[in-house]
């Protein structure tokens, strides 16, 4: 198809998305891949990375084919494409065989610039010899972390995309991600044979997003208290460790007036689907999910990612958290653990079935995820730090730079820690070690005799809530271990003699006071964004009705359309001709035709009512 070959890409970039000018590396990373070169693209949700590959697939002649292992998304994903104007489909086995084969036939007639298609189809020999019979113009392999079993999101199927370079030498191809640490980088590289890539690596930061880290203490409560005093109309994603959880959370919710629903991989596909797609075209839901549940949504205006249980890695951790605030304007990173996650996640690692170079990448993982959690410094310098980004000055936009978290000398407590765990026999949880430590002559301490034992009742100048954060970073900091063989008792580590000597000393942190942030309702509408007059907030409502009602005729998700950014524009410039609505940022060509003037009737008749 030759429809903009007469086109630039800034032309192109102008005409179809509406937008005026490049971010970042996107205009490098364009015709870099135009000249028909390989391209390793490293950049943070909501930075522009679709454009990467849109753009090229529909300045270059033949096909352009987005491998991409989302298949719910990829109707939603065609939807918001052909929107710009862009002729696309997707194939994968939501299709009957008759809409199948009007695919192909497209394919073949190169009536498409992308193809969506997972690469469980892509690796079949029939769609091989479908794209041998194809003009292409390249690949793109989104999500290129999944072909990293060090990674937090590994597909098995991601390895054979190898195949790629063999069976198309001459197609260009970028792997495109917004997550991963060097060992990652390595695996893409070498997995895909991406060894002549440029590398394209942004900044990670994702400055707009607020991160922070409570203790879990009744956490149910904590998580309703958090979106109702910050997001009480908000759209948000709450990310549990077990589909047990995520059911009854998001249940618990729901009882509670919100309007809560789950997604996992053990409920039914039609429900999973329906719940999905409320997400992306309603306002205001809550999405309770695994990690299953995330990657590849492109909804802008997530304004919190909540984690009820800490993930097993900081990829993990920052690809979940990615997902709020897309659109750029503040959202919230909130999260809780306790001793008891960091138990588990330990004895998930002894558990599984890796080797022991798996387990030894994976405990380092393990190790920074907790250094996260318990640092005492700014949050976004150790995060970016973790994928080797150096941030010179603390971010002020972290509980930790907000709050100052104090450390103190716990050289003498966690001596008295270690020590009673060795004179218990090394077989018990911190529960219990809490209670011989503050002299509880309970039932359970007699049977076993340890009220005679010289650690009983030496710990009493902490309470039981100050010696749980204690353990809790004794375990953090490998001084302690979780017996997985046994019952789960905590036991002594090599790193623990230099500390019961004292040749080591011991810093802890004072778990901070929490300090609720201010209410989203008023981060919805920043003052630099939006006029927050009483008619201009009259008119933002209007647009945005406007907006649902075009969406739910097509039956597609209201941002597909305009953005809230585009719509803000609308209400500060107040465009009364579509010359001056053309200038507004993210209404390309197509977007005025189909629906430029709907808007312009709304605000001029908006006008004339608050002018006469």
């Amino acid at each position: 198809m030759d429809r903009f070959k007469d086109f630039s890409s800034l032309e192109v970039l102008r005409h179809c998305f509406g937008f005026h000018d490049f971010r970042g590396r996107q205009e490098q990373i364009i015709q870099h891949v135009l000249a028909g070169n390989d391209a390793l693209v490293l950049m943070p949700t909501g930075s522009g990375k679709s454009l990467c590959y849109q753009i090229p697939a529909m300045l270059r002649p033949g096909l352009g084919v987005v491998v991409s292992p989302l298949i719910a998304l990829m109707q939603n994903q065609v939807d918001a494409v052909r929107q710009v104007g862009i002729k696309a489909a997707f194939l994968n086995s939501t299709l009957n065989p008759k809409q199948a084969q009007n695919v192909k036939l497209q394919m073949l007639a190169g009536e498409l610039d992308l193809l969506y298609v997972a690469p469980e189809r892509l690796l079949t020999s029939e769609f091989q010899e479908l794209l041998s019979k194809v003009s292409l113009a390249l690949f793109a392999i989104d999500e290129a972390h999944c072909v990293s079993q060090w990674g937090h999101d590994f597909r098995p199927e991601y390895l054979q995309l190898a195949i790629l370079a063999d069976r198309f030498p001459d197609i260009p191809r970028l792997a495109l991600t917004a997550t991963a640490d060097p060992i990652t980088r390595r695996d893409i590289i070498e997995k895909l044979k991406l060894e002549k890539a440029r590398h394209f690596i942004s900044s990670y930061d994702r400055p707009n997003i607020y991160y922070r880290v409570e203790l879990k203490d009744k956490k149910r409560d904590q998580l309703l208290n958090f979106i109702h005093q910050e997001h009480p109309r908000d759209a948000g994603i709450v990310y549990c460790l077990t589909r047990k959880k995520v059911d009854t959370v998001a249940q618990w919710l729901s009882e509670k007036g919100l309007t809560a629903l789950p997604y996992h991989a053990g409920m039914d596909q039609e429900t999973r689907l329906l719940n999905q797609n409320r997400f992306l075209k309603e306002e205001g839901i809550i999405i309770i999910a695994t990690v299953a549940f995330g990657m590849g949504i492109d909804k802008p205006d997530v304004r919190f990612v909540a984690h009820l249980d800490l993930p097993k890695t900081l990829e993990a951790y920052y690809q979940e958290t990615g997902r709020a605030g897309r659109d750029g304007d503040p959202a919230d990173a909130w999260m809780v653990y306790s001793l008891a996650d960091v138990i588990g996640l330990r004895r998930l690692l002894a558990l599984s079935e890796g080797g022991e170079q798996f387990k030894m990448v994976q405990q380092r993982k393990m190790e920074a995820m907790l250094g996260y959690a318990e640092g005492a410094g700014c949050r976004r310098q150790v995060l970016l730090a973790y994928f080797g980004e150096e941030l010179v000055q603390p971010c002020e936009n972290c509980d930790n730079c907000h709050g100052k978290v104090e450390t103190w000398d716990a050289t003498v407590v966690a001596q008295k820690a270690l020590s009673c765990v060795y004179r218990t026999g090394q077989i018990f949880g911190a529960g219990y070690l809490i209670d011989v430590l503050l002299g509880k002559a309970n039932d359970r301490i007699q049977r076993f005799g340890h009220e005679g034992i010289s650690t009983f009742g030496i710990g009493k100048e902490l309470t039981e809530k100050e010696w749980k954060s204690i353990f809790r970073q004794l375990v953090a900091a490998g001084l302690l271990k979780v017996d997985i063989e046994g019952k789960g008792g905590l036991q002594l580590t090599g790193k623990s003699r230099p500390i019961i000597k004292g040749q080591e000393t011991f810093k802890a942190r004072r778990d901070p006071v929490v300090i609720p942030q201010k209410s989203s309702i008023s981060k919805k509408l920043p003052a630099a964004d939006l006029p927050l007059d009483a008619i201009s907030l009259e008119l933002w409502e209007k647009l945005r009705a406007k907006r649902l009602e075009l969406a739910q005729e097509q039956n597609i998700p209201a941002f597909v359309i305009f953005h809230d950014s585009t719509l803000k524009e609308m209400v500060k410039s107040l465009p009364r001709s579509f010359i001056e609505m053309r200038k507004i940022s993210g209404i390309g060509q197509r977007k005025l035709d189909l629906y430029g003037e709907q808007f312009l009737a709304c605000i001029l008749k908006h006008l004339k009512e608050n002018t006469e």
